[in-house]
């Protein structure tokens, strides 16, 4: 093992995704909580689970953008801490963490509710005794191997989900009308209040987005695979609902907490109720691992960025996992299992899931606002900042309706992250924010720092397994010049065989005498808005290129469009060949989407850069 070299495997796909996402949203949420809520609403509680789907969805395209963005561990730490700096980072981070090993926790508890009735009697503590056995089960198949976790994951998920077809399917046959009758026994407010009661069963679609690093081609398997699985579960709560409350009447309801396994009973039997009340086990059991998973990659992505201690971020080089952070996870939930009360807590484990999704769309648009170049997702939220506004107006009702307690709990979290931050991370962390980027922009662009673009540059690449060719390196080290005023070719010329001059020791006039030979010729001015002066030069395996960008357009001659974008090129004779890759790398760049609209709104020299570094071309590695 070694503190921060180890790398994590990339070995979930989208099914595992879809397994991660649909296993989570799976749970109580679906066999316990409709005996709780069906008191409140009636048979309108059909309505309420469709409601709360609606919902999670600006939480859910916000995380598509920033996990396509960011594949990073830590999921929404990462976006809080890069969006709106270390300190709600900090606490983003530790909530994530609690919330994800609290509800992990209790649906491993909540598995003796299907065990009861089948096994009878048993001990006062065989609950928590099968509990603590789940959770080292899952904490040693998560050490060695994210990826057989992920396919057992898909083994249970897909068996869980056929076993609900097959109740569906089943079931739809001995419905009784009269008992969807009246829909709405006490009004549509109720339909609202068991809304926010369900919303939170739907927070586990988002818990992929931790993982995100460990995700094969992360900017197609992420959105695919939460976008399926909202839509298969969303469909399967809302169908299994709403046959459970035609199998049931109002008695029924009030008699069970397990009232998939009851409806199953009346049409099939003893059979029937073993069958739904082992899918209730597998559906706890999916949850709890999917939580597992998604909480330890929280304490690991803090630890690299310095908030918590260094082995933290230990990860294994022989197994590519965070096996530090598993296990401190996995010590957590057995701590929470054996001494406390979990029910009492998950109110607040709810409310800290909310105010996270609140984050996570905060962290769109301020990284939006920022205009960091290379914020780059792949997937893109829609109605951009509407949906967000709207789903953290939601969330911040949602939180007010959790009661007092549960929010002064979370303001004392808040308050211990807040002393920790000052304690031991500030002094620790260098980390730039979205929020800082936007601040920057609007007072020092002098002073701009790089280090997030820099940062997302670095994501991006990985992401998008880029391995950098010649023309990059050049591009990295290349002059940026930045012009704001009008000037003719002449003054441009100039400026380059200063710049030229300087960088292979020639005389000034002798590179302006070149250059301005080359525009005699035949003008270096080749497509609309773009110049591509280029000379050759005395000696052997010299290459060098300078990039100008004028907002306001150059002057190559009366029937010339104004040039905005110069990319002069100078070399040896034997650079030839590299001469042309060069020209076919420019075209590229060009002819990327936005490219040159980017090119006029982009305001600094390093975001010009980038805005080259990060187009997509075919690269070449000949020189």
């Amino acid at each position: 093992m070694k503190k921060s070299g180890g790398v994590l495997k990339k070995s979930l796909g989208t099914l595992e995704v879809f397994s991660i996402s649909a296993g989570a949203m799976i749970s109580s949420g679906l066999f316990v909580l409709p005996a709780v809520v069906y008191g409140i609403g009636g048979p309108s509680i059909i309505l309420s689970y469709i409601l709360a789907a609606i919902i999670i969805i600006p939480a859910m395209f916000s995380k598509a953008e920033l996990a396509t963005a960011m594949p990073k561990s830590g999921g929404v730490y990462f976006f809080t801490h890069r969006s709106l700096g270390p300190l709600f980072g900090t606490f983003a981070g530790l909530a994530s963490w609690f919330s994800l090993s609290l509800k992990s926790a209790f649906a491993l508890v909540g598995i003796g509710i299907f065990l009861r009735p089948l096994l009878g009697e048993l001990s006062p503590n065989m609950d928590r005794i099968i509990a603590l056995g789940f959770t080292l089960l899952f904490a040693v198949l998560n050490i060695f191997s994210v990826k057989e976790s992920g396919k057992i994951q898909d083994v249970l998920v897909l068996t869980l989900i056929g076993i609900l077809f097959f109740y569906l399917l089943a079931g739809m046959n001995h419905i009784e009308i009269m008992n969807y009758v009246p829909f709405r026994p006490y009004g549509w407010k109720p339909v609202y209040t068991v809304a926010g009661m369900i919303f939170i069963s739907f927070g586990g679609l988002t818990k992929v987005a931790s993982i995100a690093e460990e995700v094969r081609n992360p900017s197609v398997s992420i959105p695919r695979g939460m976008f399926s699985a909202f839509g298969v579960v969303t469909l399967i709560y809302a169908l299994t609902v709403f046959v459970t409350v035609g199998l049931l009447d109002a008695p029924a309801f009030g008699r069970t907490l397990a009232p998939l396994s009851q409806g199953a009973s009346l049409f099939l039997g003893r059979p029937g109720y073993i069958i739904l009340s082992g899918a209730g086990m597998l559906a706890f059991i999916t949850t709890a691992n999917a939580g597992l998973l998604s909480a330890s990659r929280s304490p690991l992505a803090m630890s690299k960025d310095h908030l918590l201690p260094p082995f933290f971020s230990r990860v294994s080089v022989k197994l590519g996992t965070p096996v530090v952070s598993i296990l401190i996870t996995c010590l957590f939930m057995i701590l929470v299992i054996t001494f406390l009360d979990i029910e009492s807590l998950i109110k607040v484990a709810s409310t800290m899931m909310l105010l996270l999704f609140s984050f996570v769309n905060i962290s769109v648009i301020l990284m939006r606002a920022s205009k960091i170049v290379s914020y780059k997702p792949t997937f893109r939220a829609p109605f951009y900042p509407y949906l967000q506004i709207v789903g953290i107006a939601v969330y911040l009702s949602l939180i007010v309706e959790m009661g007092f307690l549960p929010l002064v709990i979370t303001t004392s979290f808040f308050v211990v992250a807040l002393l920790w931050y000052l304690s031991y991370s500030k002094s620790r962390n260098l980390q730039q924010s979205a929020l800082i980027h936007i601040v920057e922009r609007a007072t020092a662009r002098d002073m701009r720092s790089t280090r997030l673009t820099d940062e997302l540059l670095d994501i991006l690449r990985q992401r998008d397994e880029i391995v950098e060719d010649r023309f990059d390196s050049i591009i990295k080290e290349a002059q940026i010049i930045d012009i704001d005023r009008s000037m003719d070719h002449s003054e441009l010329f100039r400026i380059l065989s200063k710049g030229f001059g300087k960088r292979f020791g020639m005389p000034e006039a002798q590179v302006l005498e070149l250059l301005e030979q080359r525009e005699r010729d035949s003008t270096t001015a080749v497509h609309t808005g773009l110049a591509i002066p280029h000379i050759v030069i005395e000696g052997k395996g010299e290459f060098d290129i300078i990039v100008v960008r004028s907002k306001v357009g150059i002057d190559f001659g009366a029937h010339m469009p104004p040039v905005n974008i110069v990319f002069a090129l100078a070399g040896t004779r034997d650079e030839r060949n590299f001469h042309l890759q060069a020209l076919m790398a420019i075209a590229q760049i060009l002819q990327n989407r936005d490219f040159i609209n980017n090119w006029i709104k982009v305001e600094g020299k390093e975001d010009l850069r980038n805005l080259i570094l990060l187009a997509q071309r075919v690269r070449k590695f000949e020189v």
